[in-house]
């Protein structure tokens, strides 16, 4: 009797999983058909069609294969992989780097060093803060001024894909994608002063709206004013002692060590 039982409530679940399975249709959509490399224009041997079901596609997935023919990869993929909408560029919009421009975006290189290059951690996809110092027309005091915020890095030296394994990289170029208005800032910043680049974190996307440039003279920790010489005859209360001047600490970060200085 259990044996029975047993075969019954098996039978009975067979046949309902097999009816859900023939409910779910399924439908062809366009992947991978072999592992490809970032800004490949994709052609007819490089795609082929895959089952999916229809109520899990995936946003942006393709059902047919010519709406993909032309179009440039803007990231590596795996073999079966599905290509989606956002991974592929606009049909004529180039292979490479040309092909990561989204429209209405320009990309703009400018040189770099160890310095510049914060120690050779820039990635393709890392996101800036563009410092610039220099000197006012007309004025004599240096001053450093944040002229772009939240700028993407497209490349560093000829990369366009990150190191996997986040090796630092010295490179002599980096572009940045930025919008034409903020290309000109960049380029007439350049040749004001030096450039400085600024590392983000990948989940700060805000922006400061009030940032104010800093003078040299702001950076004159302590400074005491000239003493008061009495005239003669004239006698003045004694002066207050003045609190001590503010320490400042400075971390250093050397690669793998770090110290600490204070001014």
């Amino acid at each position: 009797m259990a044996a029975v039982l047993a075969g019954g409530i098996t039978f009975l679940f067979y046949r309902r999983l097999s009816a859900n399975a023939q409910q779910r249709r399924s439908t062809p959509i366009v992947v991978a058909a072999t592992d490809l490399p970032v800004g490949v224009t994709l052609t007819q041997k490089d795609l082929t069609l895959l089952d999916w079901y229809s109520d899990a596609l995936p946003a942006g997935a393709f059902t047919k294969i010519d709406g993909v023919i032309g179009r440039p990869l803007l990231y590596p993929m795996a073999a079966k992989e599905p290509i989606l909408q956002n991974a592929i560029g606009v049909e004529g919009a180039g292979i490479g780097l040309a092909g990561k421009i989204p429209e209405g975006m320009r990309a703009t290189a400018v040189r770099s060093n160890e310095i510049v290059g914060v120690a050779g951690f820039l990635y393709p996809g890392s996101h800036v803060d563009v410092l610039v110092t220099f000197t006012p027309p007309g004025g004599t005091v240096p001053v450093t001024e944040t002229v772009l915020q939240n700028v993407e890095v497209l490349t560093a030296g000829q990369t366009i894909e990150p190191d996997p394994q986040g090796k630092p990289q010295s490179v002599n170029v980096v572009t940045l994608l930025l919008s034409p208005q903020d290309s000109q800032k960049l380029q007439l910043a350049s040749g004001q002063g030096n450039i400085q680049f600024v590392l983000r974190s990948g989940a700060d996307q805000k922006k400061i709206a009030s940032l104010n440039p800093t003078r040299l003279d702001e950076l004159v920790v302590g400074a005491r004013p000239a003493p008061v010489v009495a005239a003669p005859g004239v006698k003045h209360a004694p002066r207050k002692s003045e609190p001590p001047p503010s320490v400042y600490m400075l971390e250093v970060i050397q690669g793998t060590q770090r110290s600490v200085q204070k001014f």
